[in-house]
Parts: structure tokens; C-alpha cells; sequence
């Protein structure tokens, strides 16, 4: 089971009731598939609103149940992947108005036994340069940053996000501008 299936079977108290209550058989596989589709990309949006493990964990889970109870809401009107994209982008902005504290710790990342090990910690350094570079972004960049890495396109993030196309590209080119200046041309950061 993956993080966000767990994070969604290990809510306490009436949390976990209240999902196996109103999951009827069709509904519970459907969101269990919805769950491992989507589950590694609601991990990395948490990922992006929270450094702390256990906070990211805590967002996770409220991110699984919006997921949820938003699930019976969705009308087709955008593709499955948006609408669990905005129901994410959605609960984690709410998550951070409730918990202000802005994070700079990076996340733990566990080495392929196979891989080089100086390749390895070059690429991990510089994916968390590069994740602590994006928590640093305005939120509006962001948002739209991780959605392009997640492979979104313009139409697909403005539509997940309720934003124009033309502004998403706005957003995502400062965001880029941004993103290049503070990392400069290596990936390295400031801090190189």
C-alpha cells in the first residue's frame, strides 16, 4: 500500500469510519484506483507546500479526504488528473492559511542500492536545491511549476488551478526566470 492509500486507511478516530461507511464497493475501488493513479503525484504536491515529513503526511491526509468527498462532485467537465490536481492544490493552500509557518527543511531521500553513489548524491542535491528553490516561489508560481513538472500542459494547469492559459504561461515563465536565477546554470543554488 503507498503512502497516500495509507495516509487515507490510517485516519484516526472517525476518519477512517466515515470512508469505509460511505465507500459501497464500487465507490471504495474507485477511489483506490483514484489513489494509485494519482498517489505519487498528490505526494510530490504535498511535498512542494511541506518539508517537515510529518506535516507533509498530515497534508497527505487531508488531501485524500478532500479527494473523497470531492470525488462524487466530479462532472467530467476537465480530465480526472486536473480535478484531483485542483482538489490538491486546493486543500494544501488551505492547509498552509491554517498553519503559517513557512518550512526550508528538505526531504529524505533513500538511495538505489545499484546507483553510483557520488552520481546519486549529485542528483539528489540537486533535486533538493531544486525543491527548496520551488518552495520558495510565490504561491501562484508555485502552483503552476508543479503542475508543468507533473507533466501538465498550459490548458490542463489553468483548468486545474481556474486560471487562463495566457496567465499560466505568465506564471510559469517568471517562474522559470526565477527558478534559473536562483539555482544559476549548474542546479547547485546560491549556497554552491
Amino acid at each position: 500500500m503507498d503512502n497516500t492509500a495509507k495516509a487515507v486507511s490510517t485516519q484516526s478516530g472517525d476518519g477512517a469510519a466515515q470512508v469505509q461507511g460511505r465507500a459501497g464497493g464500487a465507490a471504495t475501488a474507485n477511489f483506490d484506483a483514484v489513489l494509485r493513479e494519482h498517489g505519487p503525484m498528490l505526494g510530490r504536491i504535498a511535498g512542494s507546500y511541506q518539508a517537515e515529513p510529518g506535516r507533509r503526511e498530515d497534508l497527505l491526509q487531508e488531501i485524500s479526504l478532500a479527494l473523497w468527498r470531492a470525488l462524487p462532485s466530479w462532472r467530467g467537465d476537465a480530465s480526472l488528473r486536473t480535478f484531483v490536481a485542483r482538489v490538491a492544490h486546493n486543500r494544501a493552500i488551505d492547509y498552509l492559511a491554517r498553519h503559517r509557518r513557512v518550512e526550508d527543511e528538505l526531504d529524505e531521500d533513500h538511495p538505489d542500492p545499484g546507483d553510483d553513489p557520488l552520481r546519486h548524491a549529485e542528483a539528489q542535491q540537486r533535486r533538493r536545491n531544486l525543491l527548496a528553490a520551488v518552495r520558495r516561489l510565490p504561491l501562484g508560481q508555485r502552483q503552476v511549476v508543479v503542475l508543468a513538472l507533473e507533466g501538465f500542459s498550459l490548458r490542463e494547469i489553468g483548468s486545474s488551478l481556474g486560471l487562463e492559459e495566457n496567465t499560466v504561461a505568465q506564471r510559469l515563465s517568471r517562474a522559470r526566470r526565477e527558478l534559473r536565477d536562483g539555482l544559476g546554470a549548474d542546479g547547485r543554488g546560491e549556497s554552491a
